[in-house]
């Protein structure tokens, strides 16, 4: 089985705590799509940034449809984030 190395959170300083103390209040945990890219916080910090330009963009999809086409498209590709 792969392994990746991961910040645990009591050692997360900087950005990464900054991004891992908004998924404890925003989710309660932190995920491990997250933590797997816990070495390069500042890739986090992007990647979470860019779901969220995503999701909460203006446009004619509504925030529900957004939220049905992640879940349909996650549920086809095995992916339960």
């Amino acid at each position: 089985m792969a392994y990746i190395h991961q910040v645990p959170i009591e050692e997360a300083a900087g950005t990464l705590k900054r991004v891992y103390d908004q998924a404890m209040r925003r989710a309660g945990g932190v995920a491990g799509i997250i933590r797997v890219m816990s070495l390069t916080p500042e890739i986090v910090k992007s990647s979470m940034q860019f779901y969220v330009d995503i999701m909460k963009a203006e446009n004619d999809l509504s925030s529900a449809r957004k939220e049905m086409i992640a879940t349909v498209v996650s549920n086809i590709n095995d992916c339960y984030y």
